[in-house]
C-alpha cells in the first residue's frame, strides 16, 4: 500500500538535490501530521534544512513545495506556515489508498513478529468483591493486551490472585465468630460479596475493641496491637502457613466462594485470562529466593529474625522481605511470582504489571531486587501505572464498605443504557433478547470507553451519566455511528451495490478526504498505543474517525448520488470506516453494535 510518509521523504530528498544540489541523509527529513487548522495531511519541517539550502525556513519550504507540485502527480497543492511546509495530496492518491485498504485483510494489524510478552491485570485480594478501581485496571490491562497483539506480539494474559495473608484471615476470623454458618446459597449473596461483608464486620469490631482499650488507658498504637480480634487474625495467618488442617479447610472454602463470584464478574466485564497465579503457590518460591539472598550476602537478618535488603546505594531505603515470625510480605510473593512466570513462559521478553500508581515504589524495588538476584530479564519488566478513579461522591474505602461495587456499577450502566435508548427510540424493531443485548453492549461500551479515553497516568473522575450520552466524546456516540454505517451497508447490499473504488473516479468530497486522512493513520496509531501502553490513543483516535464520518454523513446524501461509480465508492468508503471503528472498539475491549 502507498506509504505517504515514505513517498514524501523520497520526494523531499529529490527536491533538495534538484534545487540545491545537496545529497541529504533521510535523517534530516522530519515529517509530522498537519495541524487541524491548516490544509494538508503531512507537514515537512523546514527549520533544520535552512543551513543546507542557505535560505530562510519559509523560502526553503516555498521552493520545495513548488518543486513537488510541478514534478509529482501525488501533490496537488501546498501551503507554508513559517518554516512548516503543509502538503496537500491529490484526490487520486486518497482514492488509491481507499482501494488498497478495501482489499487489505486486517488493515492496521501487524503480522506476528514472534515476540512474546506477558500482561498482568486485575490481581484482586480474596477478601472483597471487585470495585470501580478494578474496572479501570481490568479494562486497561485487557486493552493493552489487545493492542500489543494487534502490533504483532504473542500475548499471555495473567493475574496473580492475592489469596493469602492477613486480609483474608480477617474475613475468616469474622465469619468464624459472627457468621453462624452463612453461605452464598443461604444468604443469596455472591461469594465474593459475602466474604467482603465479613471483612467490613472485622473492621467494625476491631475499631470497637481499639476504642475500648483506649478508654481503658492504652495508647492508640498499643490498642491497635493488643485488640483481641487482630491477634486472632495474626494467629490464623501463622496457622495457615503451618498448614493447620482446620484453618486450611476454612481458607479453601471461603476462597472458593470468592472465585465463583469473580468468575461471574469477569464474564460480565468481557475480560479473560490465559493463566491464573495464586500467591499461596508463589510465596514459598519467593521465600527460597530471599533466604538465598541472605546466604549470598544480598540480604540480612535482624536480631528479631526479620529479613531485610539494603537498597540505599540504589537511592532507595531498606526493604522488609520476611517478617520476624517468618511470614511473607507482598514483596516476597512478587519475587516468587515473577520467577515462576519466566519458568512457565521462557520465551517472554517482557512482563507488564497493570497496577495503580500508589505501588510505583513497590515495583521499582521489586525490579531492582530481581536484578540483584541475577535475573537479567528484570530490566525489561514494566509497571503500567495508572491513576485512581474517583466518583462525584468521593473516595472509596473497602474496609468501611464504601466502595463502588463493580457488579452494581455495571448493572447501573445497563439500566441507564436502557432508559436512554428507549427514550431516544433506538430499539424500534428489536425483540426483548436483542434489546437486552444492546443495553449490555452500550452500557459496557460507555463504561470502558470513558475509563480508557483518559491517559492511564492521570487520576480521573468517573461520571456515569455523562459516559452514556449519545453525543460527544463517548462510547455510545461511536457505537451509534457504527450502527448507522452498518444500516447503510445493509441497504446497499439490498440494492445490489458492490463496494469498490473505480479507476474512473478522480475527485473526492472534502469530508471524504478528511476521513481517509484519519483512516490511513490507523496502523501508526496502533504502533503508538503499543509503544506508550496507552489505549487512550486508540479511544481518542476512533472518536475523531466517528466524528469526521458523521460530518460527511450530514453533508453528503449517499443514496441520492446519480454517478454509480461515486455511489459504489461511498459504500466502500463507509465499509472501511465501519471496519476501522469495529477494530478500534475491539482494541478497547468494547463491542460495536450493528443495529440501533
Amino acid at each position: 500500500m502507498l506509504n505517504l510518509t515514505e513517498e514524501l521523504k523520497a520526494l523531499s530528498l529529490k527536491a533538495f538535490k534538484a534545487l540545491f544540489d545537496q545529497d541529504l541523509d533521510e535523517s534530516h527529513i522530519q515529517i509530522q501530521p498537519t495541524r487541524k487548522e491548516f490544509e494538508g495531511s503531512h507537514t515537512l519541517v523546514c527549520f533544520p534544512l535552512g543551513r543546507f539550502s542557505k535560505l530562510s525556513p519559509e523560502q526553503t519550504a516555498k521552493a520545495i513545495g513548488e518543486f513537488m507540485q510541478e514534478n509529482s502527480a501525488l501533490v496537488s497543492g501546498f501551503n507554508v506556515v513559517k518554516g512548516f511546509l503543509n502538503i496537500v495530496f491529490a484526490d487520486k492518491v486518497w482514492l488509491q489508498i481507499a482501494s488498497d485498504i478495501l482489499t487489505t485483510p486486517n488493515f492496521g494489524y501487524k503480522a506476528e513478529t514472534g515476540r512474546e510478552v506477558m500482561v498482568e491485570y486485575s490481581s484482586p485480594n480474596t477478601n472483597k468483591p471487585l470495585h470501580l478501581g478494578h474496572l479501570r485496571n481490568n479494562f486497561l490491562g485487557y486493552s493493552v493486551a489487545q493492542i500489543l497483539k494487534a502490533n504483532g506480539n504473542k500475548v499471555h494474559k495473567v493475574q496473580i490472585i492475592n489469596d493469602r495473608g492477613i486480609h483474608i484471615c480477617k474475613s475468616m476470623v469474622a465469619w468464624q465468630k459472627f457468621g453462624e454458618g452463612e453461605t452464598p446459597d443461604s444468604s443469596g449473596l455472591k461469594g465474593d460479596k459475602l466474604v467482603g461483608k465479613y471483612y467490613v464486620i472485622f473492621d467494625q469490631k476491631y475499631k470497637g475493641q481499639i476504642a475500648e482499650l483506649i478508654e481503658a488507658g492504652k495508647t492508640k498504637e498499643e490498642a491497635e496491637k493488643e485488640a483481641p480480634i487482630i491477634k486472632e487474625a495474626q494467629d490464623m495467618l501463622l496457622k495457615w502457613e503451618l498448614k493447620d488442617p482446620e484453618t486450611y479447610a476454612l481458607w479453601e472454602k471461603m476462597n472458593g466462594w470468592v472465585y465463583k463470584g469473580f468468575e461471574n464478574t469477569y464474564k460480565t466485564m468481557g475480560v479473560d485470562f490465559d493463566k491464573l497465579y495464586y500467591e499461596s503457590q508463589t510465596f514459598s518460591l519467593g521465600k527460597e529466593e530471599v533466604l538465598r539472598a541472605v546466604e549470598e550476602g544480598l540480604a540480612y537478618k535482624k536480631e528479631d529474625g526479620s529479613v531485610w535488603i539494603d537498597l540505599t546505594e540504589d537511592g532507595l531505603d531498606e526493604k522488609l522481605l520476611l517478617r520476624k515470625d517468618g511470614t511473607s510480605v507482598y514483596m516476597t510473593q512478587d519475587i516468587g511470582t515473577a520467577i515462576l512466570r519466566y519458568r512457565d513462559f521462557p520465551k517472554i521478553e517482557q512482563q507488564i504489571y497493570t497496577v495503580g500508581n500508589e505501588q510505583e515504589y513497590h515495583f521499582k524495588v521489586l525490579f531492582i531486587i530481581l536484578a540483584k538476584l541475577g535475573y537479567k530479564w528484570a530490566e525489561n519488566c514494566y509497571h503500567l501505572s495508572y491513576g485512581m478513579v474517583d466518583l462525584p461522591t468521593g473516595k472509596m474505602k473497602s474496609r468501611e464498605g464504601t466502595v463502588v461495587d463493580a457488579d452494581d456499577l455495571m448493572e447501573d450502566m445497563f439500566a441507564t443504557a436502557k432508559s436512554r435508548t428507549d427514550e431516544l427510540g433506538k430499539i424500534d424493531g428489536f425483540n426483548e433478547a436483542e434489546a437486552q443485548e444492546l443495553y449490555r453492549q452500550l452500557g459496557l461500551g460507555a463504561l470502558k470507553y470513558y475509563l480508557l479515553k483518559v491517559d492511564p497516568v492521570k487520576r480521573m473522575m468517573f461520571n456515569p451519566e455523562e459516559s452514556i450520552d449519545f453525543q460527544g466524546n463517548t462510547g455510545p456516540f461511536i457505537q451509534y455511528v457504527h450502527a448507522r454505517i452498518c444500516a447503510i451497508l445493509r441497504k446497499a447490499e439490498q440494492l445490489g451495490i458492490e463496494p469498490k473504488v473505480s479507476d474512473t473516479l478522480s475527485s473526492l468530497e472534502p469530508t471524504e478526504g478528511n476521513v481517509l486522512q484519519l483512516i490511513v493513520d490507523f496502523p501508526s496509531k496502533i504502533e503508538e498505543a503499543a509503544r506508550e501502553y496507552a489505549p487512550s490513543i486508540i479511544a481518542n483516535y476512533v472518536y475523531e474517525v466517528a466524528k469526521a464520518y458523521n460530518k460527511f454523513y450530514s453533508e453528503v446524501s449517499i443514496f441520492n448520488e446519480s454517478d454509480q461509480d461515486a455511489l459504489a465508492f461511498r459504500i466502500g468508503f463507509s465499509r472501511i470506516v465501519a471496519e476501522t471503528i469495529e477494530k478500534s472498539m475491539n482494541l478497547l475491549g468494547a463491542e460495536a453494535p450493528t443495529k440501533m
